[in-house]
């Protein structure tokens, strides 16, 4: 860990009143000076830790049909979008596609290291099959549900929240453009 002189902590506070907030301005000026100086790797991802909003979106052409997935890392501190991700999976049932949008934004999510992460969905059903309001019924989604509360363990905080499919348009467009890209 790394000390910093009391004046220098000072200034800091003023600049940046949240801790959060002052601890990713430090790492982001440690990690640029490692950088410059060829000691650091860049991978593409960076430790952001805080908290981070998931949207995935899966949807199927058909049900089943041709299906794709969607997501979308942000930052709500700053509303940068930090990884987006699409990908036609072949055909699958729309409810399929939602756990696996909802896998593949976990595993992206994992990378950044959030203290907290909140997942935003457009399908109720699965909202409720993971706070365990309802019950898992079809035996070919149990072991996508089971994969997810594989990936929650390496997580310290997530919540799930279901939102109206016109607050999850950025996860739907990109659903829609890996969909329209596949049969180009």
């Amino acid at each position: 860990m790394i000390r910093l002189p009391a004046s220098l902590i000072r200034r800091l506070e003023k600049l940046f009143p949240k801790a959060s907030d002052r601890e990713r301005f430090v790492a982001s000026a440690v990690e640029d000076a490692l950088r410059e100086s060829g000691d650091l790797e860049i991978t593409g991802t960076e430790s952001v830790g805080g908290t981070l909003h998931l949207f995935t979106d899966g949807g199927s052409r058909g049900n089943p049909g041709e299906a794709a997935v969607g997501c979308v890392l942000l930052d709500p501190l700053s509303g940068k979008v930090l990884k987006e991700y699409k990908e036609a999976i072949g055909v699958h049932t729309n409810n399929v596609a939602e756990y696996k949008a909802l896998i593949i934004g976990l595993e992206l999510a994992q990378k950044f290291h959030p203290n907290r992460l909140v997942c935003h969905l457009d399908s109720e059903l699965i909202v409720r099959q993971l706070s365990g309001e309802y019950r898992v019924k079809m035996p070919t989604l149990q072991p996508l549900v089971d994969e997810i509360q594989d990936i929650l363990q390496e997580f310290k905080e997530v919540s799930f929240r279901h939102i109206p499919r016109a607050q999850n348009a950025k996860a739907d467009k990109l659903v829609n453009q890996a969909l329209d890209s596949k049969h180009a």
